[in-house]
């Protein structure tokens, strides 16, 4: 992700750390929010966090641009997900560190599978010597170029429908098409998890100058009409949607 992404990201996500104008069900317990004791109490009482997701996210968290690691609670109910659907075979559409591609490996049986796309080397490097002491390295592909180029590779050498979960966490312009290719991957009753669909509250009648809230409040839109789908959006990390295939 180009630094000046990584900005306008980190921009986009300050409110959720200040708590400004925004409900405490909305952020990422690792944030350290204006008051996080909710979230505190829903990592307490829930998080079963495997040693090595634990090392990898103290590492992640030295990184300045640690606010876009996945929020651990959103990492641990896509896994989940993944096992209650029995999913083999999932892609991750920005991988940073690899903290939810090691999440969703984990949570793999051995023939597990996890495609990840990331275009920064600095953060693959970083994530791959917890895939090894993890011991899920083989079942974590990463591809080192534009996630589009890696979904284009997976349709055209036949893959269509073999994939059960794929998650959207990238760059924010591109997210409709990261959806369109995901939905032709995905089998029937597979997931797609969509990040950042609140975009710290501003995609509620977002100004006109922020096209990134416009592009994510006009994918919300289009998501609640699409009739190919099932879904629901939820207040957990930055706002998560969960898309069903039909």
């Amino acid at each position: 992700m180009a630094a000046d992404i990584k900005i306008l990201f980190c921009i986009g996500l300050a409110v959720v750390l200040t708590g400004v104008g925004e409900s405490a069900l909305i952020g990422k317990s690792h944030s350290g929010g204006k008051d996080d004791s909710v979230l505190q109490y829903v990592v307490n009482n829930s998080l079963r966090e495997h040693p090595v997701l634990t090392k990898l996210k103290l590492k992640t968290l030295e990184d300045r641009w640690s606010i876009m690691m996945v929020a651990v609670e959103q990492a641990q109910l896509m896994a989940n997900l993944i096992r209650l659907i029995n999913g083999t075979k999932a892609i991750e559409i920005g991988m940073y560190t690899g903290y939810n591609a090691l999440s969703m490996a984990l949570a793999m049986p051995d023939n597990g599978h996890v495609v990840a796309c990331e275009i920064e080397e600095t953060y693959i490097e970083i994530g791959k010597p917890f895939f090894r002491e993890a011991g899920v390295e083989e079942k974590i592909d990463i591809r080192h170029q534009t996630a589009l180029k890696t979904l284009d590779d997976l349709i055209e050498a036949g893959e269509a429908g073999m994939y059960d979960f794929v998650f959207i966490d990238a760059d924010k312009s591109n997210y409709d098409r990261y959806y369109e290719k995901s939905l032709e991957l995905i089998r029937t009753g597979g997931i797609i998890a969509i990040d950042n669909v609140l975009w710290s509250g501003r995609v509620i009648n977002p100004a006109p100058e922020d096209l990134t809230s416009q592009a994510l409040d006009a994918l919300n839109k289009k998501l609640h009409k699409d009739e190919r789908i099932d879904l629901s959006m939820l207040t957990v990390g930055d706002g998560l949607t969960i898309a069903i295939k039909r």
